[in-house]
C-alpha cells in the first residue's frame, strides 16, 4: 500500500487538478465546455502581418455585450451552425474590438470567441480578435460605459473564481492563489454603494495582469494587416506606422499582462489614438480626410484599404475615399442602436461584399446608385463598392 501523502499526490498531479478546476469554473461562468487546444496548432506569439488571407475573410464590427446579436452576425456569414459550432472551415474571422461595455454578455462573448478560436483551428480556419477603445478603457479602469448587468456578470464570475481557488487550496501541494483584490479600495467616490462590489470585481478582473485581462485580452492584436487590408478599431496615422505596428501590438500585450505599468500607452489615449480616431469615419465623405488616409496606406507595403469599427454607421457597413476606408460598426448591440447585424466578406483579398439581414438593403442600394456622388453619401454600395447580399438569419 502506498505511503504517499495527499500533498505528494497533489504535487504529482497539479496540472490535472488545475485543468479540472479551470474547466469547472469556465463552464459555471459561461455554460461552455472549451474544447482542448489543437495540439497540431499550438498558440502562437502575436502576429501582426498575414501575407494573405484564406480564400474567405469575414470582418465583424463592435459587439458590446450582446451575445444573441453576435451569434446572428456569425450565422449570417455561415460561420456557426444552429448549435453554435464552427462550420466556417478555412475562413478567417476578424472581430474588430469592443466586446466590452454597454451590455451584460461581455464574458459570455469572450468565452464564445475563445471556443470558436479553438474549433476553427482544427478546421484550418482562424479567429483573430482585436482590442477596441472599450477594452483599453476597462484595463485602464475607466468604467463609464459599464451597465448594471455587466457588473452582475462579473460578480457571478468572481463567485465561481473564488470557488475554484478554494478547491485549489484544498491541495497543499499547489501554489496558493494570489489575491486578485490586493490594493483595490472598498469604496469609490461618485459611485452608488450598491455598485461598489461590482466595481471592485471588475477592476480585479480587468486591470493589468488581472485574470480576465491576461487570459482574454492580452492575446488580442491592436492593429492587423491581412493581405492588402489593414484592420484597426479607430484608425491609423502615419506616426503610428512609423512607431511600428508589431511594436504596438507587443507593447499593448505586455501592458495588459502587467509588464508595462498601470496606465495605457499614449498611442491608445486621445482622439488621435489608434482606438479613438474618427478622421475616416464620418457619415459624409467631405468630412473624412481622404488624402491623409491615402498617405497612411502608402506607408504600409501592399495596403489598399483600412477597415475600422468604433463609429456607428446607421446606414450599415459602408465605405468612403474610393472604398479605401471601410466602416463596419453597425451598432448591432441593444446597448447601442440595436442595429441589424451585418458583416463584411472578402474573397481572395479583393472581392468585397456586405452580408446583411436587412430586407430594405437592395432598395437602399438602388437609391444610392441613382444619387449624384457629389452629395457624398459615403456608402460602400456606390458604383465600385462591395455588393450587398441579403441573408436570412
Amino acid at each position: 500500500m502506498s505511503n504517499s501523502s495527499p500533498a505528494d499526490v497533489c504535487r504529482d498531479l497539479p496540472s490535472l487538478l488545475s485543468s479540472f478546476v479551470d474547466t469547472f469554473v469556465d463552464y459555471s461562468v459561461s455554460g461552455i465546455f472549451l474544447p482542448p487546444l489543437n495540439p497540431n496548432n499550438p498558440q502562437q506569439p502575436l502576429q501582426t502581418h498575414y501575407p494573405t488571407s484564406s480564400n474567405r475573410l469575414i470582418a465583424v464590427g463592435d459587439l458590446h455585450g450582446d451575445l444573441p446579436k453576435t451569434k446572428e452576425a456569425l450565422r449570417l456569414a455561415n460561420l456557426i451552425d444552429a448549435s453554435d459550432r464552427w462550420i466556417g472551415k478555412e475562413t478567417t474571422l476578424v472581430q474588430i474590438g469592443d466586446v466590452l461595455d454597454r451590455g451584460g454578455d461581455e464574458l459570455k462573448i469572450l468565452y464564445f470567441l475563445e471556443k470558436l478560436k479553438r474549433e476553427a483551428s482544427r478546421s484550418g480556419g482562424q479567429v483573430i480578435t482585436m482590442n477596441g477603445n472599450h477594452e483599453i478603457m476597462n484595463v485602464d479602469g475607466d468604467f463609464r460605459y459599464v451597465t448594471p448587468s455587466g457588473l452582475s456578470e462579473f460578480i457571478g464570475w468572481d463567485r465561481w473564481f473564488r470557488v475554484g481557488n478554494d478547491m485549489r487550496s484544498l491541495c497543499k501541494g499547489l501554489e496558493k492563489p494570489r489575491d486578485i483584490f490586493e490594493g483595490i479600495p472598498f469604496r469609490f467616490k461618485g459611485v452608488k454603494e450598491e455598485f461598489f462590489h461590482g466595481i471592485r470585481v471588475r477592476i480585479a478582473a480587468l486591470r493589468p495582469n488581472g485574470p480576465i485581462a491576461s487570459r482574454f485580452l492580452s492575446p488580442n492584436v491592436t492593429v492587423l494587416v491581412v493581405g492588402d487590408s489593414v484592420f484597426v478599431h479607430g484608425g491609423l496615422l502615419a506616426n503610428h506606422v512609423s512607431y511600428g505596428l508589431e511594436r504596438i501590438n507587443e507593447e499593448v500585450r505586455d501592458w495588459i499582462n502587467g509588464l508595462k505599468g498601470r496606465v495605457s500607452p499614449p498611442y491608445l489615449r486621445g482622439r488621435n489614438s489608434l482606438v479613438w480616431l474618427r478622421k475616416f469615419s464620418d457619415s459624409k465623405e467631405s468630412n473624412c480626410d481622404c488624402s491623409l488616409l491615402e498617405h497612411v496606406l502608402e506607408t504600409i507595403p501592399g495596403a489598399k484599404r483600412m477597415i475600422m469599427g468604433h463609429t456607428i454607421q446607421e446606414v450599415g457597413i459602408n465605405g468612403v475615399c474610393e472604398n479605401k476606408a471601410i466602416r463596419i460598426d453597425v451598432g448591432m448591440s441593444k446597448g447601442c442602436i440595436n442595429g441589424l447585424p451585418e458583416v463584411l466578406e472578402i474573397f481572395n483579398n479583393s472581392e468585397l461584399r456586405v452580408l446583411t439581414s436587412n430586407r430594405l438593403y437592395q432598395k437602399r442600394e438602388k437609391s444610392l446608385l441613382e444619387t449624384n456622388q457629389k452629395e457624398e453619401a459615403g456608402f460602400l454600395v456606390m458604383r465600385h463598392g462591395p455588393k450587398p447580399v441579403e441573408v436570412k438569419s
